[in-house]
């Protein structure tokens, strides 16, 4: 065990290093805080003792640097009678305790036990964090995400509340995980909650908890999202979605720590990281009167825009990679590559979906197409341009609305695949021209590059040969 002694009297390391020597400790000096900082990224101590005060740079310093850098190194501070409210100080920027000169020999060793003790527990939690890290780490080498990373790390430094904004399935949720496990927050909880995904009657039990009996169905107490974040993070995906009413209350935490369960008068006062993600124009929602404009302030204090895939193609055969490299070690299979023609057609497509949407895609080339190097040919009998073809059925409130919306864009893609010719079209998917036509006209289908109008079901069938283009 490493014991890092920082003090500028000679008289205190040498008093420290004959107590702790015999404790087999393998004991480390430095004669000012400078020196000190030096050996605590060389040596990786697991417990530092600091004196307060020194030339060059305090134990204040030292603490503050080591919890800068995420280290689970645990620091005890040594003070003067003088420096008592400076001490307790320190404790609340992380400090494991502060002793008092002059120390008795038992209390600092058990003070440097207990440190030694709470390190190895931390060490653990932060090998976990190490974990989460690369399980949600943010792919890409183009300049936007550079700068997106850049930007995630430097928030993460601050307490202050943050607005993501970026459309559906460009990672938001992925770039609140990584403000939380960036963050000092990182040993306490991330929880994770969807605003449009709860129905308006039941999110604010679900933030804010309730007590039993407090309404039809409430049989027991219940914990709300707030206070299980409690010294931690609390993300609020799609927070435009909220009721008027829950935004005054989420307001309420955020300007008070404030959180009053549903049917108590008692209120609990909470430390919490707000971060919170919409893919609407939150603007727009204030003027047409859905969102509060003072909450909208409260959240906007630090905002990080996610670009969507499209505007960083150069990422997309990185991706792909990864996802092949994650998917093959998942299921057990072998992995399978993508050839560079392969790769530069993907990169050229708009992937409207985003990155879940290319994901979504490696999974199907392995769950559909039994080869180890996969071409462009290989694809195209799947999903012809690569557009997605069915669409999430989370939106839709049933089967039929969602069947008439996949049978839409199979229709629309398929007319785009032929260049809009009706008859070939007909023919490719195996319907009568007329019934194409009625499609067309019953889904609302139309060629944006031709003059809208709408064609006649009564139409004859057109000739085999005929080149001639649908204008839709």
């Amino acid at each position: 065990m490493k014991l890092l002694i920082i003090d500028d009297e000679k008289g205190i390391r040498d008093s420290l290093k004959k107590i702790f020597s015999k404790e087999n400790f393998f004991v480390i000096e430095a004669e000012d805080g400078i020196t000190g900082e030096k050996l605590i990224f060389e040596e990786k101590p697991e417990v530092v003792i600091a004196d307060i005060r020194m030339p060059g740079k305090s134990g204040i310093d030292i603490l503050k640097k080591i919890r800068e850098n995420q280290l689970a190194t645990e620091v005890i501070i040594i003070t003067g009678y003088g420096d008592i409210e400076l001490a307790i100080q320190s404790t609340k920027l992380g400090a494991f305790d502060f002793i008092e000169k002059p120390f008795s020999p038992d209390r600092i060793k058990l003070t440097v036990k207990n440190a030694f003790e709470k390190y190895c527990l931390k060490k653990t939690s932060y090998s976990h964090i190490e974990e989460e890290k690369q399980k949600y780490r943010i792919i890409g080498e183009s300049d936007k995400i550079k700068k997106l990373i850049n930007l995630i790390k430097q928030a993460a430094r601050t307490s202050s509340t943050v607005l993501i904004l970026g459309e559906s399935g460009s990672g938001k949720e992925l770039v609140a995980r990584n403000i939380h496990y960036f963050s000092n927050r990182n040993l306490s909880q991330f929880i994770y909650l969807n605003c449009a995904a709860i129905p308006e009657e039941l999110v604010e039990s679900e933030l804010f908890g309730h007590k039993k009996g407090s309404f039809t169905g409430a049989i027991d107490n219940k914990t709300g999202k707030f206070e299980e974040a409690d010294g931690g993070t609390i993300f609020l995906d799609e927070i435009g979605d909220l009721s008027q009413r829950a935004q005054a209350k989420v307001l309420r935490v955020i300007e008070n720590g404030e959180v009053q369960r549903i049917g108590e008068n008692r209120i609990k006062h909470v430390d919490v990281r707000i971060v919170a993600a919409t893919n609407k124009n939150l603007v727009k929602e204030i003027s047409n009167g859905r969102f509060r404009q003072d909450l909208f302030y409260r959240l906007n204090v630090i905002t990080i825009d996610v670009p969507p895939l499209r505007e960083r193609k150069e990422d997309i055969p990185v991706l792909i990679e990864f996802f092949s490299n994650n998917i093959s070690v998942k299921y057990g299979v072998t992995k399978k590559e993508f050839d560079e023609k392969l790769l530069k057609y993907l990169s050229e497509k708009d992937w409207k979906g985003n990155v879940r949407e290319l994901k979504n895609f490696v999974e199907r080339v392995y769950a559909f197409i039994n080869k180890s190097v996969i071409r462009v040919e290989d694809i195209l009998p799947h999903w012809d341009d690569n557009s997605i073809l069915i669409p999430s059925p989370v939106k839709f409130k049933d089967y039929k609305e969602f069947m008439l919306e996949a049978e839409k864009r199979f229709i629309e893609n398929k007319l785009k695949t032929y260049n809009w010719n009706v008859a070939l079209t007909a023919r490719k998917i195996g319907m009568s021209r007329v019934n194409l036509i009625k499609k067309i006209n019953n889904l609302k289908i139309k060629n944006s590059g031709a003059e809208e109008r709408s064609l006649p079901p009564e139409a004859g069938e057109e000739s085999p040969n005929s080149t001639g283009q649908g204008a839709l």
